[in-house]
């Protein structure tokens, strides 16, 4: 990432407006020419370490920023779709990173269109599903419009983090968060109590009696109450960070503001500067983290991921679940690499190993097609019912990070990272990967002329160029 060349004429031109500056002004402020601002600001050449520099002293901008972020993320998701057969030919990869950069507001209402083309496309597919559905907008998936919230939020909610930060260390100092949790809902006139529970419930609530099922794992009881909190005594903040979302349905923003109530819940039980520190001193073991925070390895693993907080950040990871069928239930990424929108996982990874050893740590070192290689980490979760016939619900998460900050994590003591042939050569999707040799490629890339040779077998009926 030292080396990476960084474009950001839309954030420049945003830090301009911001303040109010002409480009003569801000130019003169930046120590450059007229023409050299406009250029940057253009796209046409990058932003120099100068300016970098005078950007993070003059006007406060986190320059760690400008090196990730939104555009990445929509230069792999237009690609994504671009490869489709319904467009006839995909525009060059700088060409994507030009309209990120200079459009992102065309790029998400094309991605949004694709998408709503997408959902239109499965429910035809399933006519008899689409002959039932009520009169809501059938070309928009609520669910998917918030996991894009989160997605290009960095799924870091500043406003709700630091909210949560003064809640769980009122003195400067984190409380036991169960009875902060316990005093705060108090003060509402709650009444809270345990007892058994059907299997299953983790709550129930019967105006203001809460009764917690004493049968819930502890760090799922203290991460309820944090949620219910957040609802009851943080409304207000939780509504005005919603309003920014501008949701299209009230689906959307009702899964949103639970979503939000997770996030303070979560930020709360590990809250910000007090778990960062914990995780650089423990090497981000996440063992020892759920122990010091009493939360589970799951939720230690996505509060990871958001840690990215402007001057304060964390190691950039990404953090994933899948169940057993390889879908992903939870994505974030704060890395270059980003998650398929539109297909399954690449199945090479080794999160879908972890349901072959429960209760493991597997470490795997991956590089993806554009070169960058990645430390994953990975580890099946189960989630009792309670009883014996119960269901149990089972995932698997990974957490990964780039190599150039695997050293930091205590999982990559005795790996070879130096030796490239460690590498397992992973993609995003087999429809878009561009690998000829994957012996585990379950469709060809929809982007690429398939040869079919009648001269020689092979694992693939096909090759492509």
């Amino acid at each position: 990432m030292a080396s990476q060349k960084i474009y950001a004429g839309a954030a420049l031109r945003e830090t301009r407006n911001r303040h109010g500056l002409t480009q003569r002004i801000f130019a003169d402020r930046l120590g450059v020419s007229l023409p050299y601002l406009s250029q940057m600001e253009n796209n046409h050449r990058p932003i120099s370490a100068g300016v970098l520099l005078r950007l993070a002293s003059e006007f406060h901008v986190d320059v760690g920023a400008m090196a990730a972020g939104d555009a990445d993320r929509m230069v792999v998701d237009m690609a994504e779709a671009l490869a489709d057969p319904l467009f006839d030919s995909a525009p060059s990869l700088t060409d994507l990173r030009l309209a990120a950069s200079n459009t992102p507001g065309l790029v998400r209402s094309f991605l949004d269109l694709y998408r709503a083309h997408r959902e239109g496309q499965d429910r035809l597919a399933a006519l008899d599903e689409a002959l039932g559905a009520t009169g809501q907008n059938a070309l928009t998936s609520p669910w998917e419009e918030v996991r894009d919230f989160f997605h290009y939020c960095d799924n870091y909610i500043d406003a709700v983090d630091r909210a949560a930060e003064r809640f769980a260390c009122p003195d400067g100092q984190r409380a036991p968060p169960m009875d902060r949790a316990i005093a705060a809902l108090s003060d509402r006139g709650f009444s809270i109590r345990c007892k058994e529970l059907p299997a299953g419930s983790v709550f129930r609530r019967d105006g203001r009696v809460l009764t917690l099922n004493q049968s819930a794992e502890p760090a799922t009881q203290v991460f309820q109450l944090l949620n219910l909190v957040a609802r009851e005594t943080r409304g207000e903040l939780l509504d005005t960070t919603l309003d920014l979302g501008r949701f299209r349905s009230p689906a959307a923003r009702d899964i949103a503001r639970l979503g939000l109530a997770n996030y303070f819940a979560g930020a709360a039980l590990m809250p910000y500067r007090a778990f960062l520190a914990a995780a650089r001193a423990e090497r981000h073991d996440l063992e020892r983290l759920a122990h010091l925070f009493g939360a589970s390895l799951e939720q230690v693993a996505h509060r990871l991921s958001t840690l990215q907080r402007a001057g304060e950040r964390g190691i950039p990871f990404f953090f994933v679940r899948v169940d057993q069928a390889g879908t992903i239930t939870k994505r974030h990424s704060a890395t270059r690499l980003q998650f398929a929108r539109f297909g399954g996982a690449c199945p090479l990874w080794n999160v879908h190993r972890a349901f072959e050893t429960p209760g493991q740590f597997l470490r795997q070192l991956a590089q993806t097609p554009d070169g960058v290689r990645y430390l994953c980490l990975s580890r099946e979760v189960a989630k009792p019912g309670g009883s014996f016939r119960a269901p149990v619900r089972r995932f698997a998460i990974c957490l990964g990070c780039e190599i150039s900050h695997a050293s930091d994590l205590i999982y990559a003591d005795d790996l070879d990272m130096a030796n490239p042939a460690g590498y397992e050569q992973i993609g995003i999707s087999c429809r878009i990967c561009p690998r000829t040799d994957c012996h585990q490629r379950s469709v060809p890339p929809i982007d690429r002329e398939l040869l079919i040779p009648a001269d020689r077998g092979g694992p693939l009926p096909y090759t492509f160029a």
